[in-house]
């Protein structure tokens, strides 16, 4: 992996086009942008006006009360208080302050509110569109990436980026927009001094940008390397039978901590640069104020400043070197939100090998009738896993496919739920051409039992009742499970059909399991149903009960049977070898399994 540091040019097309993908979401939420956008116009103004009250004591009441003091005049006043309309002056001066702070507060309040209300909205609703574009994308894409990768973009990325929204770009925003009005301010107040304040801006702005781009490089690194973190982490972790099995646990944790070593040296790289520009930010800060109070203390002296002015000067300077220390305090978490962001946009710019032609139609209710005519399909170039392969199946026909692994037998299935799309050829149920026909009126037509029973962390009753879109009645439910021979187990169970189970259906058997994605299966009432495997790994009684469901499952149903097993491929009407991913053999079970087990003596 490169490890070279990305220019700001190359980072600023980046950043533009993560604003581009949330345009329509940022756009929606316009209003609250507005409110805000005002809220901070008025925060600001309140801290312009801040230092003032302060300066018109100094000027008015301090200075003149230490030339009376100088004059020897102000004895007899001191001695009984202030005057009436000095008291009344101090009081004034004291209301405006606290007038004008509990304004920018209740300003600042609503900015936030506003701003973070929006943010949050925003990522939110980016959030829901990566999970649904990750559910939507092909089987090819999911085969290739990694789990944990992907979960960590669609939890960790979106989460740093609506904290770095609400921590870091609306306080820099703000303090950003205060800096331009106060110098502004200030140039008009005495240009000269304001002069000396500009002076600094390009010396951190140098180092800002250098350091900057250094900061977003390590933090890019570090997000790539967090994410190969939670990929091993939640193989692993899936597959913990294994994991015992093998003892392979060190061989793991050794693979882990050299991730998590080089996300914490990462980590510990973009800390240090972060940390070495606040530090020069502080020193460009100092020495800009000490070169105000020398010039400024010059000025005061010669008449051309009053010192009220130079304390609003001075307080100015303070406040508007805020933004200076917050670009450098928060440059690290906004270049690890501007990786987040590349990494979400990365996501959302797949595009799924598999979506609706713009002429296609919903799909009529299929009678079964399925048909592969000259079909060709690659999973890598030059490499085809189907080689011209024609296969008719009847409505209602029971058909086994058998062949060696690899051959092509899952992929044959894998093209009636149009899971795949053939490279050449047609793949037609009733004389339809799948491709004219839009991808969820044609999967839910089709039901497929797998051998690995995936299951939900849910209740029983919703694990059943996923198979079918919209409410489900309890009957329906009960009704499938039925089918598949698993109402009575359910039953016993502590809470029965509301019974959760573990993650992937860890606190049941292996039959248990098989039979509840039967019933899920069965819930469809589809007229195609694909078993894959649907019988291995289970014991002869857990078999004989699972091949019964399956039996009542198939009933009347246009069936394929991919199996490595004989004795299930003698159950059917039809067996089909495949061998290298074209029909060798096709017709009665017995004659084509014989027709095997000659071509193995040989």
């Amino acid at each position: 992996m490169s490890s070279r540091k990305p220019t700001l040019r190359e980072a600023a097309p980046r950043l533009a086009r993560t604003l581009r993908r949330f345009s329509r979401h940022i756009a929606d939420q316009r209003r609250l942008l507005v409110l805000g956008s005002l809220a901070l116009l008025a925060e600001v103004a309140m801290r312009l006006l801040e230092p003032w009250p302060l300066a018109y004591v100094i000027d008015h009441v301090v200075v003149r009360a230490g030339a009376e003091l100088g004059s020897g005049t102000g004895a007899g006043a001191r001695a009984g208080g202030p005057d009436v309309g000095t008291g009344v002056l101090l009081a004034a001066c004291a209301l405006a302050l606290l007038a004008v702070v509990v304004l920018r507060a209740l300003a600042s309040y609503a900015m936030t509110m506003c701003f973070a209300l929006a943010g949050n909205r925003v990522l939110t609703r980016v959030r829901a569109e990566v999970y649904a574009h990750l559910n939507r994308l092909s089987i090819a894409f999911h085969d290739q990436a990694r789990t944990g990768d992907l979960v960590s973009r669609v939890t960790g990325d979106v989460g740093r980026l609506q904290e770095a929204t609400v921590t870091a770009l609306l306080p820099l925003a703000g303090n950003v927009v205060t800096l331009v009005g106060m110098l502004v301010v200030v140039a008009v107040m005495d240009p000269a001094l304001g002069l000396v304040v500009l002076v600094v801006l390009p010396f951190f702005g140098l180092i800002n940008v250098r350091l900057t781009r250094r900061i977003a490089g390590v933090s890019r690194q570090q997000r790539i390397a967090e994410g190969a973190i939670a990929s091993l982490a939640t193989e692993s972790l899936g597959s913990m039978r294994v994991v015992h099995s093998y003892s392979l646990a060190g061989r793991l944790q050794e693979r882990f901590g050299g991730s998590n070593e080089r996300s914490l040296r990462d980590g510990v790289r973009a800390k240090k640069l972060s940390a070495g520009l606040e530090r020069k930010t502080d020193v460009l800060v100092g020495v800009a104020t000490a070169l105000v109070l020398w010039a400024g203390g010059w000025r005061v002296l010669s008449g051309d400043l009053t010192p009220g002015e130079l304390t609003v000067f001075l307080t100015y300077l303070k406040t508007a070197m805020k933004p200076m220390r917050d670009v450098a305090k928060y440059t690290g978490r906004i270049a690890k939100a501007a990786a987040s962001g590349e990494r979400i946009v990365d996501v959302l710019d797949e595009r799924a090998d598999l979506v609706d032609a713009g002429w296609a139609r919903p799909a009529p209710r299929f009678r079964g009738r399925v048909e592969l005519s000259d079909v060709w399909l690659s999973y890598t170039p030059g490499h085809p896993a189907l080689r011209g392969l024609h296969l008719r199946v009847d409505a209602g026909e029971r058909v086994a496919l058998v062949g060696a692994s690899g051959s092509g037998k899952s992929t044959v299935v894998a093209l009636l739920s149009r899971l795949r799309d053939p490279d050449q050829g047609r793949v037609l149920i009733d004389g339809h051409d799948l491709r004219d026909l839009t991808l969820e009126s044609v999967r839910s037509q089709v039901s497929v039992v797998l051998q690995e029973s995936v299951l939900f962390a849910l209740s029983v009753r919703e694990n059943i009742a996923l198979g079918v879109d919209g409410d489900v009645t309890d009957a329906a439910v009960e009704e499938a499970a039925r089918i598949a021979g698993a109402h009575d187990f359910v039953t016993a169970l502590p809470h029965g059909y509301d019974t959760v189970v573990g993650e992937r259906g860890a606190t049941l058997s292996g039959g248990q399991r098989q039979r509840i994605a039967i019933a899920r299966a069965a819930i469809r009432r589809a007229p195609i149903v694909v078993l894959d495997e649907a019988l291995t790994g289970l014991d002869a009684e857990t078999g004989g009960e699972v091949i019964a469901a399956l039996r009542r499952l198939c009933a009347g149903r246009t069936t394929f049977v991919v199996t490595h097993d004989r004795e299930a491929a003698r159950d059917t009407d039809r067996v089909v070898w495949i061998d290298d991913g074209a029909v060798r053999l096709e017709g009665d079970p017995e004659s084509v399994l014989g027709a095997m087990n000659r071509a193995e003596r040989v």
